[in-house]
């Protein structure tokens, strides 16, 4: 049962929103992943964001572009916690996005990421499941551990090398 829905609006999205699927593929999460416009066909969007709670969804990472809708409708709702992922647009760099998506109105909180951040929300939404998940805490502890080993790593080659031949 997949405990966390990645939705995006657009195939075009699939390069940032692939990134949160490949988090949680790493930490061992279960996710289902849909492509669903809350604009031409609200219908669809409606039966999965009411549905999601029931197919175990836990958590909801949402991307939009432009005005962004997908995830605030996501987060009126579905009961748990909504991750939003501002897309880069070619109008306004993705600022557009993520204004619509960081400016809900109260009672309708959307955890938002950065710009393009698929990634970061992957591990958020590990992270909210770790709350109650003491073998996740201990794969995300472990995957702290291993980006702190690059930096050491990045930074032995620099001191052994000098920034001219990094």
């Amino acid at each position: 049962m997949a405990k966390v829905g990645i939705v995006m609006g657009s195939d075009s999205d699939m390069p940032v929103m692939s990134k949160a699927a490949e988090i949680l593929d790493k930490l061992g999460v279960d996710y289902e992943m849909r492509i669903i416009s809350a604009h031409r066909e609200p219908d669809v969007f409606f039966e999965y964001a009411k549905g999601a709670e029931e197919r175990g969804c836990k958590v909801i990472i949402a991307g939009a572009g432009k005005a962004a809708h997908l995830p605030g409708m996501c987060a009126a709702i579905f009961p748990m916690p909504v991750i939003g992922i501002p897309m880069k647009t070619s109008d306004l760099g993705g600022v557009d996005s993520l204004y619509s998506i960081v400016q809900m109105p109260s009672g309708i909180p959307v955890a938002t990421v950065a710009i393009n951040g698929g990634a970061n929300a992957g591990i958020l939404a590990a992270k909210i499941l770790a709350v109650s998940d003491p073998e996740l805490l201990a794969r995300l502890k472990a995957y702290s551990e291993e980006l702190k080993e690059q930096v050491v790593a990045k930074d032995a080659k620099l001191q052994e090398t000098g920034w001219k031949n990094y």
